[in-house]
């Protein structure tokens, strides 16, 4: 590819990143991402086929960047305690809330998630289905059960809604979870999360197992 050309491409992935993530990518035309990016109106058909096929490239980006935390977890916590592995998980991922790269990628999830398109099931399966598996794992570990009990499934739950209470954005900064990522921050907040997480896991793991989609009586 010639010099040009991959500019011209690279811009158009950057135009396209920013405006979906700002407005979705139904209420984004061809000719907006192609005027911002400064290219001929044909240019997104030649690097990409159509829109959908820029929009999944954007998207890919982005997922691209989730499955690096978690083989990044992976390697940090391999051989170590659950416990350990837990918080190496979560100091890697709060690491990332603050870069405005992930905050950008982040945007362009909650859009499709709000408005989804044929791209979500690679946003579910590639992105976020590894990073739960991961903790599954990891819960597994601590209390002696497999990956597909329901506790794990649950206590799952519990871990990641307490990491994503701070992902940045307007909501969690007035009620006062603004989070802007220093390395004391990060520190404090995986200690609360790890001590908070292994407290009620192991509780957890006292309970009898309920079969999934079974209720108390």
């Amino acid at each position: 590819m010639k010099t040009d050309e991959r500019e011209t491409r690279e811009r158009l992935l950057r135009e396209a990143r920013r405006l979906f993530a700002e407005q979705g990518f139904r209420k984004v035309t061809v000719r907006d991402i192609c005027q911002a990016a400064r290219a001929n109106v044909a240019a997104v058909n030649y690097h990409f086929g159509d829109k959908m096929g820029l929009y999944r490239e954007v998207l890919q980006q982005a997922i691209d960047g989730m499955v690096q935390i978690n083989a990044a977890a992976r390697r940090e916590g391999q051989g170590r305690r659950p416990e350990e592995q837990l918080r190496r998980f979560l100091t890697i991922f709060l690491s990332q809330l603050a870069k405005p790269e992930f905050a950008i990628y982040q945007r362009l999830m909650q859009r499709e998630l709000q408005d989804p398109t044929e791209v979500l099931d690679a946003v579910a399966q590639q992105g976020i289905k590894p990073r739960l598996e991961y903790l599954a794992e990891v819960v597994a570990e601590m209390i002696g059960a497999d990956p597909d009990d329901e506790r794990v499934r649950r206590c799952v739950g519990s871990v990641n809604a307490q990491a994503l209470i701070y992902l940045p954005n307007p909501i969690a900064a007035r009620l006062g979870y603004e989070f802007k990522g220093t390395a004391r921050e990060v520190e404090e907040v995986v200690d609360h999360i790890v001590a908070f997480s292994i407290a009620g896991v192991r509780a957890v793991g006292r309970t009898k197992q309920t079969a999934p989609g079974a209720r108390k009586s």
